[in-house]
């Protein structure tokens, strides 16, 4: 696929990988020029690292708004270390991080990787991606070059101490998400990876499918099955924000697969007939309500009067889609500011809210009343496990999870792609940009 379009939607059924791509894996080089920098879509000779590579940058001098912070540039290709992997990157992910790192906030991703000793002062994202291991640095294991890849944003060493010593490797002092906190992610030619980062692409899955869902997959199943006891079990009330967004699309899917009932909160019509489509036992329209944001000071019984009533008028709407009166046992978060006062009123005694972001805004407040009154807990959860990345690929696989990749953009509109996020008018579901499949 050469231009922007919907690719297919089912995993198992998208179109074979490029056939260049498995000749190269299986043919020896044939003796060609040496170049420094290739085209994207241009195959160089097998072996061949080039210096240069072409790749969508991020400098501080442009940090604002994504449309104008991104920009296509040439960089030097990322060096290969121990552990380390260069993947010739076909497929890109976009997902929201990169509105920060577009943004300078919250955090200043460049000044903070220089600051800790690191060359480049540009960022080049992507923290989803897909592609063909081009080489390995001594120690690697478990990838060869020539492999078809998913690639994961779980950078993490696995030597590091603390997950020697039991820690989870997404709590570990050395997690860094791909592609934001680290840079080198899939918005370049060639992206840099940890070998644990690299899982096997189904041979008849396509690269615009491979390389758009496990970020967003990944993550809501270690939110919806990672926190136990707090796991969906048959017939449990779930409530899931924004159920036609790449994170609450497969909450959907993966709570009806688990025989739960998933009640997605969505903005228009559209999406709440996507919703449906996907398994959701009923759909919310948020726009019916408007008491979004901080919650107001008690010390304004008026305004705090106004708030509860518009919190309680939205929980009687979740029950009366889920067709009885229960309050949903897991509350699926990640829009953040706007929604987790609700989301921690709403949720049922010993409940969880768990969350892994915070789209609206990451300043929230809170009764914690509700919190310890009613012996709720209050979750964090970042990105996923190896496990979780196996078993979402494995599904998606199997037809038992749609990957929800709708569009397809050109390399060249990554940053206006970036800004339709920013601004909360993308397509639903999830996005991936060509890179070298731009060249096919």
């Amino acid at each position: 696929m050469g231009a922007e379009g919907s690719p297919p939607r089912a995993g198992a059924a998208a179109p074979v990988p490029h056939p260049w791509s498995r000749m190269w894996k299986a043919s020896p080089a044939m003796p060609r020029e040496l170049k420094d920098l290739y085209d994207l879509g241009e195959l160089p000779p097998q072996g061949h690292v080039p210096a240069r590579m072409h790749a969508m940058a991020i400098r501080p001098e442009r940090y604002g708004e994504p449309r104008g912070a991104f920009a296509r540039e040439i960089v030097p290709v990322p060096r290969v270390g121990p552990g380390r992997v260069l993947v010739y990157t076909m497929t890109a992910g976009i997902n929201y991080n990169n509105v920060w790192a577009s943004l300078g906030r919250p955090a200043d991703v460049v000044a903070l990787r220089r600051k800790a000793g690191e060359a480049e002062d540009y960022h080049v994202g992507g923290s989803d991606g897909a592609g063909i291991v081009w080489a390995v640095g001594p120690g690697v294991r478990g990838v060869e070059v020539g492999d078809h890849v998913i690639l994961s944003p779980g950078d993490w060493d696995e030597r590091a101490d603390d997950i020697r010593t039991g820690r989870d490797p997404a709590a570990s002092q050395s997690m860094r998400a791909w592609g934001y906190e680290s840079n080198h992610g899939s918005f370049g030619q060639f992206c840099l990876v940890r070998d644990v980062q690299c899982h096997p692409k189904p041979p008849d899955m396509s690269w615009e499918v491979a390389g758009g869902f496990l970020a967003t997959a990944a993550t809501a199943h270690r939110q919806l099955f990672g926190w136990h006891p707090h796991t969906v079990r048959p017939g449990d009330p779930v409530l899931v924000w924004g159920g036609a967004g790449g994170l609450g699309a497969f909450a959907v899917q993966l709570v009806r697969n688990a025989g739960g009932r998933a009640v997605a909160v969505v903005s228009s019509e559209e999406r709440a007939r996507v919703c449906r489509e996907l398994g959701a036992a009923g759909v919310i329209l948020r726009t019916d309500f408007d008491h979004w944001g901080r919650m107001p000071d008690e010390e304004d019984p008026v305004a705090h009067a106004s708030w509860l009533s518009g919190v309680r008028a939205f929980g009687r709407r979740f029950w009366e889609v889920l067709g009885e009166r229960r309050n949903p046992r897991i509350v699926f978060e990640h829009s953040g500011a706007d929604t987790l006062p609700t989301s921690l009123y709403l949720c049922d005694n010993e409940g969880m809210v768990v969350t892994c972001g915070a789209t609206s805004g990451y300043r929230s407040e809170i009764d914690l009343r509700f919190l310890w009154m009613r012996l709720k807990r209050l979750q964090g959860s970042h990105f996923a496990s190896t496990a979780d990345c196996r078993a979402v690929i494995g599904l998606v696989q199997g037809g038992l999870l749609d990957p929800c990749v709708t569009s397809v953009v050109g390399f060249d509109r990554i940053g206006e792609a970036h800004q339709e996020v920013y601004e909360n008018v993308q397509p639903w579901g999830n996005r991936v940009a060509l890179v070298n499949a731009a060249g096919t």
